[in-house]
């Protein structure tokens, strides 16, 4: 097994194509065949294949989950680190940390209208570790 690992700094809720990043990992492991395991070292931000071809696709599911998962919910008892902090891990809990994904010819194996995306739950900009691994 091969892995790297690799920051992405985002600069605020929202969905952050990171494909290309991932690809480039990939290519730089000489991995022809295998399968892809992306993982995100963090609770307030997680990962998602997502369409990346319209992106009121992407602005949608922002606005979905901001509205299921609100902030300053009176129930909320962890908020040391201000209203967007427990609603941040409930959306980490509803989507993924992780991605498993194959590998043909050096690339994800992802159809044509899918993409990779960090997604950040904070309001604030914040620097993410991402770690790639691929099983040849």
């Amino acid at each position: 097994m091969l892995f790297k690992s690799f920051s992405y700094t985002t600069s605020g809720q929202g969905l952050y194509e990171i494909t290309a990043e991932i690809d480039n990992v990939i290519s730089n492991m000489q991995v022809s065949q295998g399968l892809c395991n992306i993982f995100i070292q963090h609770t307030s931000a997680s990962l998602t294949i997502q369409e990346n071809a319209d992106p009121t696709a992407k602005r949608d599911l922002e606005n979905w989950i901001n509205k299921f998962v609100p902030e300053n919910a009176p129930y909320y008892t962890h908020t040391a680190e201000g209203a967007d902090d427990m609603p941040s891990h409930i959306k980490s809990v509803l989507t993924n940390t992780s991605l498993v994904i194959p590998v043909i010819n050096e690339r994800l194996a992802l159809g044509t209208w899918q993409g990779v995306y960090l997604w950040e739950h904070r309001r604030m900009s914040h620097k993410r570790n991402i770690v790639v691994s691929v099983c040849e």
